[in-house]
């Protein structure tokens, strides 16, 4: 391995604490929650991927494929669901749709 598993796995803290602080900071936007969900399962692939390259495994490159067809079927429902939710109410605030538990 050319990189460092050391490397990799600081690479994919950063990622991680960047996509955990978009989610904390913007919740008041569903856009901005899904992208940084999206940058901290980025950050899992890379950590199954680093570490089966470092002990020549293709078992994380697997997890990693399988975490792939799991986002882009969240991405899918979700953006869906921001489209519909956009068309009832013409926001994505996420404070807009606390009034939507008591229906």
């Amino acid at each position: 391995m050319i990189v460092p598993l050391a490397h990799v796995l600081v690479l994919a803290v950063i990622l991680f604490c960047l996509g955990l602080i978009c989610t904390l900071v913007w919740r008041s936007n569903v856009i901005m929650m899904l992208i940084g969900i999206e940058i901290m399962l980025n950050a899992a692939m890379l950590v199954f991927v680093g570490g089966a390259c470092h002990w020549g495994t293709a078992d994380g490159q697997v997890f990693a494929l399988m975490i792939m067809a799991m986002t882009s079927a969240e991405v899918s429902l979700a953006l869906a669901l921001v489209v519909y939710l956009h068309r009832r109410r013409n926001t994505v605030d996420t404070d807009e749709f606390r009034e939507l538990q008591d229906q």
